[in-house]
């Protein structure tokens, strides 16, 4: 049901989230429908995109990754999803008892996997790593889960939408923050001989 649910988003998000309340999915089912599926699409074309492709910095040289190297960050990038998500909702669920929402089963995980989607399906434009389109891309995707996460975080919580504009506000902050720590992050792995290794 957790890919039906992907496509709902799109189609119907105020109808879809209220389906996605009641469905009421375990964590090991959304991540195996939903979570560790689509986390693969931003992979994948990743891998196609740095060791098949290629990228030019204006008229440079075409630049492309070994299949080791790019094999090797793919993956971590894939952890790096996966575990993003799951700490994302664990915030959620810290802080809903701030934003009163009634106590009842946790809707932070599920709440930080769907609105991801749209961020997710947008990664298969790594496999063509132009520049412009993967910023138009990620833009577009960046917004409309924005637009996911205030609109169903008060159906998903069952809160006031008030109330819910401050909760959604505060997780968006948290991810900006984590997005930073990735970051910094990657600087920290690279530093350890971890990078990116070139064919050229």
């Amino acid at each position: 049901m957790s890919l039906a649910h992907s496509i709902g988003l799109f189609t119907h998000p105020d109808r879809e989230w209220q389906e996605i309340r009641k469905d009421s999915e375990s964590l090991p089912r959304l991540y195996f429908g939903h979570v560790l599926l689509l986390a693969l699409i931003p992979a994948i074309a990743s891998y196609i995109g740095t060791t098949q492709v290629g990228w030019q910095i204006g008229d440079g040289q075409l630049i492309k990754l070994t299949p080791f190297s790019a094999a090797s960050l793919c993956v971590l990038f894939y952890g790096a999803i996966i575990a993003s998500i799951y700490i994302l909702g664990r915030f959620i669920d810290f802080f809903a008892a701030t934003y009163g929402v009634a106590q009842g089963k946790p809707f932070g995980v599920t709440l930080a996997a769907y609105t991801a989607t749209p961020l997710l399906l947008a990664g298969v434009s790594a496999a063509y790593p132009s520049v412009w389109l993967n910023v138009l891309l990620g833009l577009i995707a960046m917004s409309y889960a924005v637009y996911l996460l205030y609109e169903g975080l008060p159906i998903l919580m069952s809160i006031p939408a008030e109330r819910g504009f401050m909760f959604a506000t505060s997780v968006l902050t948290v991810g900006l923050v984590m997005f930073v720590a990735l970051l910094a992050m990657t600087v920290v792995i690279w530093s350890m001989g971890i990078g990116p290794v070139y064919t050229n």
